[in-house]
């Protein structure tokens, strides 16, 4: 990865770490808040013959964090475009 002056490779990585920042603040209130502590509120639902709060413990977080996986593919390959250094 080569940018063309120092200006630029500090805005690529600032702009880099909020994304990260936000994805896993998604990612700790899916797998703790939705998964620990609104456990009893989400279990008064049911998904798919299951409780909210216990489906979300144990497959909605997972397709959450795939989920988040794929968005930070797309928006770093923009990130990656907009400043110049995609591949």
């Amino acid at each position: 990865m080569s940018f063309e002056d120092a200006e630029k490779a500090k805005g690529y990585w600032n702009e880099n770490l909020k994304l990260v920042i936000k994805l896993l603040a998604i990612w700790a209130f899916v797998s703790f808040g939705c998964g620990v502590l609104l456990v009893d509120i989400l279990n008064q639902f049911s998904f798919m013959g299951f409780k909210l709060g216990f489906w979300f413990a144990q497959q909605g977080s997972i397709y959450v964090f795939l989920i988040l996986i794929f968005v930070y593919v797309k928006k770093s390959n923009t990130l990656d475009k907009k400043y110049g250094v995609d591949e």
